[in-house]
Formats: C-alpha cells, structure tokens, sequence
C-alpha cells in the first residue's frame, strides 16, 4: 500500500515570497504549498479549504515581516516564541533567532507606524497572515509555527503606500502601481532596490526552511 507521509503544509502569501522554497523543495509527497494570498481574510479562507480536505502533521506559516524591532536586520529568520521545542532547536542552530510576531490587517509601510505597533504591541514582527492560521490550529490541535524573514527594518520606509495599490481582494493592482509610479517616478530606484532585497530574502528563508524540513514532522 502506498500511503502518503505525513503532510507539512507551508503557507505563504504570494508566490514571490514561495518561489524558491518551491524551487528547493520540488515534488515532495510530505510537503504541501499553499498560498493563502495577503491579509488575514483570505489567508483564512485559504486555509479553511485546506483543512476541509486534508489534516496536517505540521504546519509552518512562513513568507515576508516588516521589522518592528531595530535590532533585526533585514533578511533575519525569525520564529515565534512557542514554536514546539525539537523544530526551534533547528531553527536556532542555523541562525534563525524566536521573537513575536504581532498580525496586522494592513501594511506597516512607515517607521513611525512601526514604532508605534512596537510600543503597543511588543512584537518584533509584523505581518499579515500567521496569527489567523496560528489560532485556528491551536483550535484543531495542528503543531504550528511562524518562520518569517524580515523584509523592511523597523527603521525603513517602505517606498510606496502599497495600502493604497490593493485591490479589494487585498492583491496588487497593477493599474494603480503603474499610475503611483507615474506620479512619483523618483519610487522606482527604491522599489528597484526593495525587489531585489526581496529576492534575496526569499531564498534566505527558503534555506533555511529546506534544511529544517529534511526530516519529516514526527522528527522536528
């Protein structure tokens, strides 16, 4: 009888931040990739289809933060504090430092905003997606975890108000980009930059995931 392994799902919101892991990782029987696309909303959605059709062993919420604590540096992996003991331990012997992670229901795109969740909230992180997957796997009793790496510091500036270029499905609109660049043309060299930062994070994180993910999740 051929029974598939047990399953770790690996949520992340959009494809730019999943690239690599995926190019790593290949056709894998005991992994899963799913992208819940951005925002809280939609990552709950996304994720409730998934449990409607399978049950994970694990579950790893993982993509982009934005900084709120100046000590992180850009392109840092970070968990959470109660990530389950054997899988930290991993994460910590390849650099990955534990921290909080505060969900947001918009962009932090500036860094007095980012001080403020800071001063409010205590996280290290913000981001947009794990808390809602976090909270309905402790209701199901999934093993979860937030693996993020940090895209923007605490101290940045995000170049755009991408608040303002989603669409109502919380995805980028191209129309208004194109028309936010065409008002302000001198963005481009910073959003320039910020892409390949971007790149360059996502295979950060995806090293590090594809070598806590060589033993399947009863090991971790």
């Amino acid at each position: 009888m051929n029974s598939r392994p047990p399953l770790t799902v690996v949520c992340f919101a959009v494809s730019q931040e999943a690239g690599p892991f995926r190019e790593q990782t290949g056709h894998r029987r005991d992994l899963e990739l799913l992208l819940t696309g951005m925002g809280p909303e939609n990552a709950r959605s996304a994720f409730a289809e998934l449990l409607a059709r399978t049950r994970p062993a694990l579950v790893l919420s993982c993509g982009f933060a934005g900084g709120l604590n100046p000590a992180l540096a850009a392109e840092t992996v970070l968990f959470d504090e109660d990530t389950p003991p054997g899988l930290a331990a991993k994460l910590r012997a390849l650099g990955a430092q534990p921290g909080r992670f505060h969900c947001a229901a918009t962009v932090a795109g500036t860094a007095p905003e980012k001080a403020a969740l800071r001063q409010v909230t205590g996280a290290d992180a913000v981001e947009m997606e794990s808390g809602v997957i976090r909270e309905v796997c402790r209701l199901q009793g999934i093993p979860c975890a937030t693996v993020r790496v940090i895209l923007d510091t605490a101290s940045e500036d995000l170049p755009l108000d991408f608040n303002r270029l989603l669409n109502e499905q919380h995805r980028l609109d191209p129309v208004r980009l194109s028309a936010a660049l065409a008002a302000a043309p001198g963005k481009i060299p910073a959003l320039l930059r910020l892409r390949r930062r971007a790149q360059g994070a996502a295979k950060t994180l995806a090293n590090t995931l594809a070598r806590v993910l060589e033993s399947p999740p009863g090991s971790v």
